[in-house]
């Protein structure tokens, strides 16, 4: 196979991974009447998962020597077939939570050293191509993964979808064991890792990250209510809606790589904030005038959203290519998206809890990204000239 097979492997697990987030959240109705569980009880499945993602995966790269590139990410894939068969054969709750708190730090692990791994294995003009692959395959798992596993679930039970993302996954797994070379990175010490936290040229890009999460996956938190407000008539599917944004996600992520080839990552970065912005804030404007050409902004919002990502792990790692811990600074941005989601949600339940009419829910994520667009622009004019990522590893005999 082609270096360019392990990313196309690689973006294969990433659908996994992208069923593996969301699909329990619709999943719930059935596991609650399965285990005979509360909402609330059933919730937490939903919780275990990302907070074990956002919080527990940087941690594990961390830990992770320099030389387990190749090892590391066959076993975090390895650990993720195995909670998913082990969530589909679970019949009590507490084990089906501490499945899916596993498959959660998997993830994470997960998506840190397959990009890092499958950059280091193309040449330097295909890095932001392979990243946009990889992303393209997360977006695919959620938008076209989800609804199949739902399907699957509702006519062979909920372990059916389980089931369906662990052979997924297995076939990357098998994939990436055959063809992946034993890739090594400098080892760090845990101390200079940590010393990752002061530089000037990470933080503020998982911080960017951070208030564009909150901003648009905090939106889409709401997006029913939303649509409720401003189509009353119900003119307007909320399926459809959702199918919209979710095909605009792997559009942008798909197309978005041979954009990256040839423009830096902070100014990238910076144009698409500045789409963010514009769609988020056209939401409301748009959908009290015509319901149905709301169908534009939200198609926007999916693609810059998803291909946000992209010009991003692309700066964090070549802001850390001299020091050997790139995957760590990938999986603090895979942190910032998970936290920025929850804080987006907790933000919108103030809103109503204030009372607030619901299009301030699109107002107030359309300021938030137009903070991160100028904090970004200012990142871009006071960012070095620096060579693109180039990793510093070898394959290992």
């Amino acid at each position: 196979m082609t270096p360019n097979s392990i990313g196309r492997l690689v973006a294969l697990g990433a659908f996994a991974l992208g069923m593996a987030s969301y699909v329990t959240a619709g999943l719930l109705p059935l596991i609650q009447q399965d285990l005979q569980l509360s909402v609330a009880l059933a919730a937490h499945l939903v919780t275990a998962f990302a907070l074990a993602d956002g919080l527990l995966s940087p941690v594990v790269v961390a830990m992770l020597p320099g030389h387990w590139l190749r090892r590391g990410l066959l076993t975090a894939l390895s650990l993720f077939v195995v909670a998913n068969i082990a969530s589909a054969l679970s019949q009590q709750l507490w084990t089906l939570l501490a499945w899916r708190a596993l498959t959660g730090v998997c993830a994470g692990v997960y998506m840190a050293l397959g990009i890092t791994a499958a950059n280091a294995s193309v040449a330097p003009d295909q890095r932001s191509r392979t990243t946009a692959r990889i992303m393209a395959g997360m977006a695919s798992g959620t938008v076209l993964g989800v609804p199949l596993g739902l399907v699957l679930a509702n006519h062979a039970g909920w372990p059916a979808a389980f089931w369906l993302i662990a052979t997924l996954a297995a076939v990357a797994l098998i994939g990436l064991w055959r063809v992946l070379p034993a890739l090594t990175t400098t080892s760090v010490p845990i101390t200079r890792k940590l010393a990752m936290l002061k530089d000037r040229r990470v933080m503020p890009v998982i911080l960017v990250s951070l208030m564009a999460a909150i901003a648009s996956l905090g939106m889409y938190t709401f997006l029913a209510p939303f649509l409720q407000a401003v189509d009353g008539d119900g003119v307007l599917p909320l399926p459809l809606v959702l199918w919209v944004w979710g095909l605009g996600g792997i559009a942008g992520s798909t197309l978005i790589g041979p954009v990256a080839e040839r423009m830096d990552d902070a100014r990238l970065t910076g144009y698409l904030a500045t789409l963010l912005t514009l769609a988020l804030a056209a939401l409301p404007i748009i959908g009290h005038l015509q319901p149905w050409l709301l169908l534009l902004p939200v198609a926007l919002w999916g693609a810059v959203g998803w291909a946000f990502q992209v010009p991003q792990n692309g700066a964090l790692l070549t802001a850390r290519q001299d020091h050997g811990d790139g995957s760590l600074a990938v999986a603090l941005n895979g942190s910032a998206l998970y936290l920025g989601s929850a804080l987006g949600a907790s933000a919108g339940g103030v809103v109503f809890l204030l009372q607030w009419p619901v299009w301030t829910l699109a107002v107030l994520a359309a300021a938030l990204a137009g903070l991160a667009t100028l904090v970004q622009w200012q990142l871009w004019r006071r960012a070095p000239v620096t060579a693109p990522y180039a990793p510093d590893t070898a394959a290992v005999d």
